[in-house]
């Protein structure tokens, strides 16, 4: 059997390797004000465990998503309001499935800061 390349995983630890986009886009949709967030790591990239694009739920049902690339330097995020109910989840799943699948234009989709901790705090 081959070593999985990616890992999503669910608010209650469910994980899922080597996602497809269809299954990406399905567990960012399925969030809820409840489970509010998903987590996809890189498996082959070093240092294990900081190479990863996590999608976090708002109250306001806004999104915020993360993405690193090693150290803290290398950590950023964006927040990507709920403009229209029905699609709402599209331009997330979009970034995450091109960000997963090492397809360009994924760092022009949406507005990345450096993290804070502040900011995700918010």
């Amino acid at each position: 059997m081959a070593t999985p390349v990616l890992r999503a995983i669910e608010w209650d630890g469910t994980s899922w390797d080597d996602p497809s986009d269809e299954q990406l886009h399905d567990l960012l949709a399925d969030m809820s004000l409840t489970w509010r967030f998903v987590v996809v790591q890189r498996l082959d990239l070093e240092p294990v465990g900081q190479h990863y694009m996590q999608v976090f739920l708002n109250d306001d049902l806004s999104y915020r998503v993360e993405y690193r690339e090693g150290g803290p330097d290398r950590h950023f995020q964006a927040r990507v309001p709920r403009e229209h109910e029905v699609f709402a989840v599209e331009p997330v799943a979009e970034v995450l499935q091109d960000w997963a699948r090492g397809r360009p234009g994924w760092r022009k989709a949406l507005p990345w800061a450096p993290w804070s901790p502040v900011e995700a705090a918010r």
